[in-house]
This record gives structure tokens, sequence and C-alpha cells, in this order.
């Protein structure tokens, strides 16, 4: 979700991975999510498939499918682990194969792939202990590729959200006086290039760039909103709240906007370095 800058210092915030109840809420509604969030560009997609040795793909916190139909239709068989089994059980149903954990507790049975991907979802994963996980998994030259959307809607469209979720939620993890999105998210894609490099089973890490656009009408944009993080485990009238407020500035410019995207994603391939099972470049309690 858009973030806002304030001259008010944001207050302490847990570590994405660690907000559980909110990372394990997108279930809700899984046909919503499905159907209202964006696809990612297929230049990503080509990109990831061409970087690595085979076809093999493992795709973590898969939710709905989204990306993993993707990677299907590119050729690539994909097998998805997500924590939500609501999730889940929507991904097979459209032909996905899901097994249902966190990544960092999810068993490979010796299984190996070519690429581990992670769309929307490597924020939810622990980036040291994940990046290893992944480097246990990936066939020497295979690749680990996290990737994510940054965008900002109008700012009367921004504002209106912003405000209203601070009265409904002032506790949230969700920051909204937070700096601009594409400065949180170069901050998060740092801390994943940190993860991988810990992890010591990888080449040097590379940010990939995908700008594009996509145009909303009100009602595709809350239909959008209803599926994010902050609003998930809003109560009925809290979530009324912020809708209303959010449709009223949508009006007032007009009825609907185009919002500019770029798609981000940390990526490395897999290096000849050994890597021990268990926590390999992990520190002690993660």
């Amino acid at each position: 979700m858009p973030t806002i800058p304030s001259g008010e210092p944001s207050p302490a915030r847990p570590d994405p991975h660690r907000a559980r109840k909110m990372a394990e809420s997108f279930g809700v509604d899984p046909e919503r999510y499905d159907q209202a969030r964006p696809r990612y560009p297929d230049a990503l997609v080509e990109r990831i498939v061409a970087a690595t040795p085979g076809h093999d793909v493992l795709d973590v916190g898969c939710g709905t499918g989204i990306e993993a139909r993707q990677f299907q239709a590119a050729g690539c068989a994909v097998l998805g682990v997500d924590p939500d089994a609501r999730m889940a059980e929507f991904a097979r149903r459209t032909g996905v194969e899901v097994e249902v954990a966190t990544f960092e507790a999810w068993d490979p049975a010796g299984r190996t792939f070519d690429a581990v991907v992670a769309g929307q979802a490597w924020h939810w994963v622990d980036p040291v202990a994940g990046a290893a996980k992944a480097a246990r998994v990936l066939r020497p030259g295979g690749r680990l590729a996290v990737f994510a959307h940054v965008f900002e809607p109008p700012a009367p469209v921004a504002e209106a959200f912003a405000a209203a979720f601070r009265r409904v939620a002032p506790d949230s993890p969700l920051d909204v006086r937070a700096p601009p999105a594409l400065d949180v998210h170069q901050a998060m894609f740092a801390r994943a290039a940190d993860g991988i490099r810990q992890a010591g089973a990888f080449d040097e890490p590379a940010q990939w760039r995908f700008d594009w656009e996509q145009h909303y009408t009100r009602e595709e944009w809350l239909n959008l909103l209803r599926t994010t993080g902050g609003l998930t485990g809003l109560p009925p009238d809290e979530l009324a709240e912020v809708l209303d407020a959010v449709g009223i500035a949508i009006h007032e410019i007009g009825g609907g906007f185009t919002l500019p995207y770029t798609t981000m994603a940390a990526t490395a391939a897999r290096s000849g370095a050994a890597v021990e099972s268990g926590n390999a470049g992990v520190s002690p309690g993660v």
C-alpha cells in the first residue's frame, strides 16, 4: 500500500516476517485477491526463465497462484509453498500444486529446483533463513528471484487512505507515515540482498527493474485495497470507513486514475559454494 511522507516520527514496527497474523490474513477472500491483484510483467518472468538452468520452479508464498500460473505459461513446472491453506486451496483449483507451510518450516524432502521465486511475499520470510533455505534447494547455477510492485496512487487518494487508516488502526504494523514507496522498497530490497549475501551461497545479488502502468476505476481500486495486509483484518465498520474515504477522494479526481507501477526484483545465482543442511548462514535464535 502507498506510504505518505510526514514530519512525525514513526513508531517502532516489528519485522514483517514476525507479523504472522497479517502475513496469514490474505486468505480471507482468495477469489477477490486473485481477481484484484496485478499480474507481473511478462518481461520479468521471461528474464528469470532465461537466467535459470532449467524449468523447475519453487514459488514461495505463492498465494492464489498468480505468478505460478505465469511461470507455467512460460513452460515451467511449478510447486508452490504458502502458509495459508485457504490460498493454497484456491491455487490448486487453478492448476497449481501447493504445499502448506511457512518457507522456513517447509520440508523439501530432497527435492531441488532451478529457480526459487517469491512475488509480493519475501518480506514475510526471514531474509537470512529464507535465503539459506533457498540455497539448499537450488541446483548449482539456479536462481533466487524475489520481486514486488512499487506504486503510489495520486496524492489525494493516498492522503485519504492514510488519514482514515490511522484513525481506525493506529497500532497496525503497516506504516503509512514512512518515506515514499520507492524509498521503502529500496530499503526492503537492500534487506533481501543482505540476507542473500549472509547465506554465503550466492553470487553478488543484482536488482532488476520493470516500469509499466495500469488504469483503475473507483471500484477496481477499492477492490484491490480490500486485499491489502492492513485492511484484511479490519472489522467491517472500520473497513467501510477507510473505503468510503478513499472512494470519495477518487470520485473528486474524476472517478479513476492511471497508476504507474515499478516491479523490482532482487536476484542472485546459486554459486558452487557448499551449503550445509540445517540453518546454514543463520544466526542462533533466528
